[in-house]
């Protein structure tokens, strides 16, 4: 400060006001990120994480309330026993937009409105079969998610999707869509963004492995908010798929195709893999190789994910059903372990079977990491469950949120 007096008139608060939003307006982006993924539930939080003025982060939040994307209580009310004035408190705006995302996995498809703070909104019914044509199925996942726009009467920021497949960049191929008998390299995104366009949505589409958007979502929102090196291990309804997120960004690769922890092997004389290898984690700790070691045959009735984790939950006690949780526990443990040598994650999450079988034995598998890895015996890495309900979903909208993340004025005017 200079200490000269302030030429503007006494009293222009509206200059005034326009001034430090001018100065605060790159803040806007990272304040909203703040508050979408909770590290700011106040404005006092506010200004120390953004390191401004109070009266800029004052302006910043003003901002953001009137883009209809967070809400500014003035009015939270002191809690007992605390001095001062109380901050305004902020929370993401209940009825402001949302994000169009879309999930599709072997047993069928589903869309969803997403809210920022990682909130469903409203979901569409499920679909249980997935036509071996790509733009058919994106098609009909589009529509039902258009259909839920008009009900709600919500404005879409944007559509995001979520594929069983490692998806390249920067052409938005999936390689690798076993489990859809969708064709391999198919344009995934360009074919959702054409659904998308055709529906008459606003804003940008995106696609992404749905394991990366899992993780992606859980680092925002669930089990791994606050760690730095993250490294996300789930298997849905086929298949294993890994993801790591470094300092807040997914780590992507070269070309988008980085962690794919499938094809670890982790029996050496085990089932044949796709990839041409044995005994990977792909075909080791995934729901159908749990049926095919408890002795039960596949039903129709239900995707092969839930099967096994009611087999798991409801009948542990049958030695069958035991042995076949205790084998891919300790299979799931040589795998993560080799990633914790590599990696050196200070989190591991899993999800879909993978954290039935940590509920079912915690103990045993994070004793298998800690035996068979380095960095676990120098005092271990902490291993837990996923909690979000549809995290790839969630992960799929942030894709379509991130531009507003990065700059709300410019996305959203």
């Amino acid at each position: 400060m200079s200490g000269k007096a302030d030429p503007r008139p006494a009293g222009d608060g509206s200059t005034s006001t326009r001034t430090r939003l001018d100065r605060g307006r790159g803040a806007l982006g990272p304040a909203l990120e703040l508050v979408h993924t909770g590290r700011a539930p106040t404005r006092a939080v506010l200004t120390a994480e953004l390191g401004v003025t109070r009266a800029t982060a004052g302006a910043v939040a003003a901002e953001l309330e009137a883009l209809g994307l967070i809400r500014v209580d003035a009015r939270p009310g002191a809690a007992a026993g605390s001095q001062g004035r109380p901050s305004h408190r902020l929370s993401v705006a209940e009825d402001g937009p949302v994000a169009l995302a879309a999930q599709v996995h072997a047993d069928g498809f589903r869309a969803a409105l997403v809210g920022l703070g990682g909130r469903i909104v409203a979901t569409a019914p499920g679909c249980e079969a997935v036509d071996a044509d790509p733009a058919k199925v994106l098609a009909s996942v589009v529509t039902a998610g258009a259909e839920l726009l008009r009900e709600t009467g919500r404005r879409c920021v944007g559509a995001g999707l979520a594929v069983p497949s490692a998806v390249a960049e920067p052409e938005g191929l999936a390689l690798n869509p076993l489990h859809l008998a969708w064709p391999a390299g198919a344009p995934v995104r360009d074919i959702f963004a054409e659904q998308v366009r055709a529906a008459g949505l606003d804003g940008p589409a995106f696609a992404a492995n749905d394991v990366n958007l899992a993780a992606l979502a859980e680092h925002r929102h669930g089990a791994g908010r606050g760690a730095r090196d993250l490294l996300c291990v789930a298997t849905g309804h086929r298949g294993v798929g890994g993801a790591l997120v470094l300092d807040g960004r997914l780590h992507r690769g070269s070309s988008g195709l980085a962690l794919e922890v499938g094809h670890l092997t982790v029996h050496p004389e085990g089932r044949p893999c796709h990839c041409g290898s044995r005994g990977c984690l792909d075909v080791e700790t995934d729901p159908l190789a749990f049926l095919t070691a408890a002795g039960r045959e596949p039903g129709p009735e239900v995707s092969l994910l839930q099967q096994s984790i009611d087999l798991i939950r409801h009948h542990y006690d049958d030695p069958g059903v035991r042995t076949a949780t205790e084998a891919l526990i300790d299979r799931l443990g040589l795998g993560l372990a080799g990633l914790v040598n590599i990696l050196n994650p200070d989190r591991i999450i899993l999800g879909g079977l993978h954290r039935t079988l940590l509920d079912a034995d915690p103990d045993r598998l994070r004793a298998v990491v800690a035996d068979r890895s380095l960095w676990g015996q120098s005092g271990g890495v902490p291993i837990l469950a996923c909690t979000l309900d549809h995290n790839s979903l969630v992960g799929a909208a942030e894709l379509a949120w991130q531009p507003v993340l990065d700059d709300p004025l410019g996305a959203l005017t």
